[in-house]
């Protein structure tokens, strides 16, 4: 089992797809590790010797921010954002969305459950 960055890959997949198990690699970073490291895309994990192994990680220590770094330095930016009260930073503080999205009807994902509000009882004549 080949342990990177605190992350173990899966074994028996792919290299391009096991690459993608790090936080903040993706499928085309993990083309382009693999391409400086000088190994096949479609070469399984297990299939990879002690040399490779050493060459994915030094590529990755070398120009990758990846991991608890890139997971704090994306919490920090939106501390930022809130601590300067622009409106990305109340949304974020709110939880509502951030892009633009509407929220009549959906954004589910960000409000949470439904909360349902009671209506007024017309007053009876």
């Amino acid at each position: 089992m080949a342990r990177i960055v605190g992350v173990d890959l899966p074994s028996n997949k792919r290299g391009e797809i096991a690459l993608t198990y790090i936080f903040g690699i993706g499928r085309s970073s993990a083309r382009t590790i693999l391409e400086k490291a000088g190994i096949d895309f479609d070469t399984k994990v297990k299939d990879w010797n002690d040399d490779q192994l050493a060459a994915v990680r030094n590529v990755i220590n070398g120009g990758y921010k990846v991991e608890g770094e890139l997971r704090t330095s994306v919490q920090m930016n939106i501390k930022r954002l809130m601590d300067i009260g622009c409106y990305r930073g109340i949304r974020h503080r709110i939880g509502l969305p951030v892009r633009g999205q509407s929220t009549k009807n959906n954004a589910r994902t960000r409000k949470g459950k439904k909360k349902t509000v009671a209506n007024k009882k017309k007053a009876t004549k």
